[in-house]
């Protein structure tokens, strides 16, 4: 049974690739940069590149932004700022849209963060991933504890009161007692969320290449995450997604987009869009070139696309449950038909077979991953794979 394919809300995510320094452990594409970068006509191309991609969306209200990279941060409030005006010229923003902006700690600077809450950033994501400066050390972090704690207290004295702090666990040399001395110090700042979530060695990085010493072993780090997401729920943080943690109502609206098999505009150098078409009930993958001095030359061209893909209909449910059963919620029935444009018959084998191995639970529409199900959660997923192979861009998306 086939069914119309819905266009799900729509997200717009920026890419800045720019960083100071590669950290050993990212896959993202980032790029250290070699002086000041070229701000005004990245802005200028990010404009470009949006105006390419409008056909894609015509009509249509974005309700949520995200400027990823690299570090956004390095770029001046003036830039940002040019660039939502000329989005929110471009694109019917939502009322009381929300903005995120990544943050390294290492570049916060007195002052800035008025501007970019001027500029219309409501949200901040501190990349803080520890509070142990060996640790960050060890990550090649370019700040320190100290550095994170006065850039997250920078912020809320300039009105900030939606930050994220990002914090990483199963570190080279971590023990149970570093990890939870971790979270007790992001509890003292009182952030709104907690993104959570274990140190993994990237194909293509530098860790992969010369994996660090002392890293704990599967059970170590499975003890950690045991113990840590019993005290973030002892300090009112709702787990909502396997390593996203919010205060009621607090939870990250462009992430739950993504999960939710949601829209999203992806826009700069690398960046991946996800966009449904309802005229012609098809899912289209589109990315950018890659390299910064490429993306920049073709910015506004066809020259600037990486790659379109369209999502066959046996590839949909894989998509879909990567993204869905990542979530404490799960999915209903209702939402996988209209965002994927399948009967709910097309997944009826797996989701029998996975609530037969207790990884899956229904309450009439409503599908949720079991506590063992989140533990298993690749295994689950994996029921769903179709005879064609899943796109290397699928998913491929920036999640703070």
């Amino acid at each position: 049974m086939s069914v119309a394919l819905v266009p799900p809300p729509l997200s717009l995510y920026v890419h800045l690739p720019w960083c100071v320094r590669k950290c050993p452990y990212c896959d993202f594409n980032s790029h250290e940069a070699r002086g000041a970068p070229p701000f005004a006509a990245y802005v200028d191309a990010l404009v470009a590149d949006l105006e390419h991609d409008l056909p894609l969306v015509w009509g249509r209200t974005v309700h949520s932004v995200f400027f990823g990279g690299g570090t956004p941060s390095l770029f001046p409030p003036e830039a940002i700022d040019r660039f939502l005006q000329a989005a929110s010229a471009r694109l019917r923003f939502a009322p009381g849209a929300e903005i995120t902006l990544e943050t390294n700690p290492g570049t916060a600077e007195h002052g800035r963060f008025e501007l970019y809450k001027a500029a219309g950033v409501n949200r901040l994501s501190f990349g803080v991933q520890s509070f142990d400066d060996g640790c960050l050390q060890r990550l090649g972090r370019i700040h320190g504890s100290a550095e994170a704690e006065a850039a997250v207290k920078l912020a809320q004295d300039a009105g900030f009161d939606n930050l994220n702090l990002d914090l990483m666990y199963a570190l080279p040399g971590q023990t149970l007692a570093m990890a939870e001395y971790d979270l007790e110090r992001a509890f003292a700042l009182e952030p709104a969320h907690l993104s959570h979530y274990q140190l993994t060695l990237e194909p293509n990085t530098v860790f992969a290449a010369r994996p660090p010493q002392d890293l704990p072993d599967e059970d170590n780090a499975w003890d950690i995450q045991e113990h840590c997401q019993a005290l973030l729920a002892q300090r009112g943080y709702g787990q909502y997604e396997v390593s996203a943690y919010a205060r009621p109502g607090r939870q990250c609206k462009h992430n739950l987009n993504y999960w939710r098999y949601g829209d999203y505009l992806g826009i700069g150098a690398g960046a991946h869009g996800k966009i449904s078409l309802g005229a012609e009930q098809a899912i289209v993958r589109r990315w950018k070139l890659k390299h910064p001095a490429a993306y920049l030359a073709q910015a506004g061209t066809t020259a600037a696309i990486g790659g379109d893909d369209r999502i066959a209909p046996a590839r949909r449910p894989f998509e879909y449950m990567l993204n869905a059963l990542r979530l404490v919620e799960g999915f209903s029935l209702d939402s996988f038909e209209a965002s994927t444009g399948l009967g709910r018959d097309a997944i009826a084998a797996q989701l029998d077979e996975a609530m037969a191995a207790g990884w899956l639970e229904r309450d009439g529409d409503r599908v949720r991953p079991t506590e063992l199900g989140r533990r298993f959660t690749n295994d689950v997923v994996a029921l769903f794979l179709g005879e064609e192979s899943p796109s290397d861009e699928a998913g491929a998306t920036r999640l703070l």
